[in-house]
């Protein structure tokens, strides 16, 4: 017996659709239908300098060629900022937030030169898919005034704990991610005077009732971030569910900028909407080869078994004879 659960469909309208958007927002559908969740559509407006005109229409007619169907919809994030300045307030009490005026400069230099992470300096409104640097705890203030959430036009950070997060993931099993060393003290407030990606994103699930996040594994070191946030608050984290990414042919992850490839190009190609489900089902592991499906044949052989037989797996690619399959 299946618990009641509910998900969503986050896009952000900063462009059109690619095809490793599609492989994720069909498996997170399928899940659900076979599941018994609950679908909602949230549009992740939150970094408005990014979003494009005409992105969210786009959206909406690819998901539904694609038939994808949701059971309602959330607010969107850009009218949401009195709950994220709400959620802020409450970090600032139990004194888990602190202000951070450093420059990137001063962080690079403190944290002896650039290193990777899942947070990004640059945008810190936007989806952390790395390219940051990881911020030192020497940086971290000690007791006093900076442990506040009063000038909404700096930078706040989120006090990281020195253990490990534990992650148990739906697909991919259990992970200790070690967030002090790889991503530290991360932004939850940004001096744009918007809330960060990973604390729109929690209170956005906690108030909608969100209980299954699917999403590509990129994101993993995002959970961790995000379970932090959800127990800072008192809310009880999602279950997690992070599939293989889909790279292109050199292992690069797919981008808005493939515009080729973009769901609405291969819409207006021509391309039927049963061969994008059956790649998305193959590269998932639940397709034993590529074959055009309908959603209700993906929504039936969506396996959870089989999503995880497949993540131990390379990654999928979408490749020259993928590309050459799916144009028919």
């Amino acid at each position: 017996m299946h618990r009641t659960g509910v998900t969503r469909l986050a896009p952000s309208p900063s462009g059109p659709l690619h095809l490793g958007n599609a492989a994720t927002f069909l498996v997170n559908w399928a899940l659900a239908r076979r599941l018994g969740w609950r679908v909602l559509l949230r549009i992740e407006d939150l970094d408005l300098p990014r979003v494009r005109a005409g992105a969210e229409e786009e959206i909406r007619r690819s998901l539904e060629w694609l038939g994808i169907d949701f059971d309602d919809e959330s607010e969107r994030q850009s009218a949401r900022g009195a709950r994220y300045e709400f959620a802020m307030e409450r970090l600032a009490e139990r004194r888990l937030v602190f202000e951070s005026r450093h420059s990137r400069a001063e962080v690079r230099a403190a944290a002896g030169g650039a290193l990777p992470a899942a947070g990004d300096e640059s945008s810190p409104a936007s989806a952390p898919h790395g390219g940051g640097i990881a911020f030192p705890r020497s940086l971290r203030p000690g007791p006093g005034d900076a442990w506040r959430f009063v000038d909404r036009a700096v930078n706040h950070r989120l006090r990281v704990p020195d253990e490990p997060v534990t992650v148990v993931d739906e697909v991919m099993g259990p992970h200790e991610i070690d967030l002090a060393g790889s991503m530290g003290d991360f932004i939850v407030w940004s001096r744009a005077g918007v809330a960060s990606y990973q604390l729109a994103v929690s209170v956005d699930d906690a108030d909608a009732g969100v209980t299954e996040v699917v999403r590509g594994c990129d994101l993993l070191p995002s959970a961790a971030a995000q379970t932090l946030i959800h127990r800072a608050l008192s809310h009880e984290p999602p279950r997690w569910w992070h599939l293989p990414l889909v790279v292109d042919a050199d292992g690069r992850r797919l981008s808005k900028r493939d515009g080729d490839l973009s769901l609405a190009a291969l819409r207006e190609r021509g391309v039927d909407a049963t061969r994008v489900i059956g790649l998305a089902a193959w590269w998932a592991g639940v397709a034993p080869s590529r074959r055009p499906m309908t959603g209700a044949a993906l929504r039936d052989a969506c396996d959870p078994s089989a999503l995880r037989a497949r993540s131990t797996a390379p990654p999928p690619r979408l490749d020259a004879a993928a590309i050459e399959w799916l144009l028919g």
